[in-house]
Order: structure tokens, then sequence, then C-alpha cells
């Protein structure tokens, strides 16, 4: 009997964060075999971030498996729809519905802490007035994003963040793909930057097989590099 190929793995990080924060989740990973792929998400709107991911995805030779932590979560429910996209995996994430914005599904619970200690910016748009992007506080970024990361570590993400455009808040998703594609969910459970309500409503909602760890931080991929790998793992076995 035929077996399938092994999906690549595609991590997508989130906001206020780059793609060295899977260096733990993809060393787990190539010690079992599994191919990475690790892409910079742009951060610059729901829409045109997901069709990038979708770009990265459709471009890889056989099946993908894609994981998004945090707003990367709201992007892989977009660009999952993807042909060659198999599984799901929300780390500390954001699972919209079709039509459906961060800000909409954030709305139904109390707010997480970030609300409070963003910080405001501006860049430059091409032939349009510049836009806003937010980072998080430099003094508040230990407690919100990594309370269970060393502080050695926490100073230098606090100034390495990326921002991310403020309209990605109210920008709507074109699709939710897991309504067709399997999906799995990693719930931290002392998470200060999403309510660990919004992680758990999404991911029911999806009909994810969801894994929750009580007392981690929303920097879970930093601070539980394992324990985020199996649960990728399960979703690359069972799919396949």
């Amino acid at each position: 009997m035929a077996t399938k190929p092994t999906p690549t793995v595609v991590l997508v990080h989130g906001a206020f964060a780059d793609a060295g924060s899977w260096t733990g989740v993809v060393a787990e990973l190539q010690n079992h075999g599994i191919p990475v792929v690790a892409p910079a998400n742009p951060l610059r709107g729901l829409a045109s971030d997901a069709a990038y991911i979708a770009s990265v995805a459709s471009q890889i030779d056989g099946p993908v498996v894609l994981v998004g932590h945090s707003y990367g979560g709201a992007l892989i429910t977009v660009a999952g729809t993807a042909e060659n996209v198999v599984g799901l995996v929300y780390v500390a994430a954001y699972a919209l519905e079709e039509g459906e914005s961060l800000g909409e599904l954030q709305g139904r619970f109390p707010l997480s802490a970030l609300v409070s200690n963003l910080k405001q910016a501006t860049y430059p748009v091409e032939g349009a007035e510049p836009a806003v992007e937010v980072t998080i506080e430099a003094e508040a970024f230990p407690a919100i994003f990594a309370a269970d990361v060393p502080a050695s570590v926490t100073k230098v993400l606090a100034v390495t963040q990326r921002a991310l455009a403020a309209g990605a808040f109210e920008e709507t998703a074109s699709a939710a793909a897991w309504r067709t594609k399997p999906s799995w969910a990693l719930v931290a459970g002392a998470d200060q930057a999403i309510n660990p309500e919004v992680e758990r409503f999404g991911a029911t909602r999806a009909g994810a097989t969801i894994v929750e760890i009580e007392g981690a931080s929303h920097a879970i991929a930093v601070s539980q590099p394992k324990a985020v790998a199996e649960l990728i793992l399960d979703a690359v076995r069972a799919t396949s």
C-alpha cells in the first residue's frame, strides 16, 4: 500500500515577532526528519499577508501543513484554502470565521492586557497617507507576551518586535479553510496577549483537536517548543 508523502510544515509567525520565534520548534521538527519552512510574515494586512502565505505554500512540491501563531492563525485560516494544504495548526492563535475580523472575534470576550499597551507609529504608503502600525510597549512586553521566558531573552524580543499594520484588526477573512481541512489547536492557558477564551472559542468552532497548556504564555513556541512541535507532529502524522 502506497503511503502519502510527508507534508512540509510552514510556520507562520504572528505580530510583534519574527520567524526566529520558531527556532526551537524548527529544531524539534528537523530532528524528526520533517521538512520545514518559516517565512517572514509581512504583517501589512490580512488579505495581502494571507495571499503571500498562500503563495509560499502553493510553490512547495507536495502537501503542506500550515501552522499559525497568534495573528498567523488568521492568515492560515485564509491561506489554507490553497490546494496542497492538508492541515492547519493554531498555536495561541486566532481562528476566524469567513467574514469575521480580529476585532470582532476579540470583541466577544473581555479584552486582554495587550490592547491597552500598544504603541502607535506610522509607516509610508506609496501614493497614500502614512498608515498606522502598532507594537507592544517595551516595558509591558515581558508580562504580556512572554511571561514564562527568561528575562534576558524577553529584553531582546521586546526590542526586535515587528510592527503590525493597525488596519489588520478590521479586515475580514475571505475564507475559513478549517471548514474543509482538519485542524489542531494549542491554547496557551496564561496568555495575556490573546484572551485564552478567544483561542478556545475559535478552535472549538473550527472542530479542531485541542491541547491546552496551563501556565503557558503567548510566546509558547519560545518557552515550550517541544509541546508545540508535538502537536504539529500529530497533524503531520494524521495527514501523511
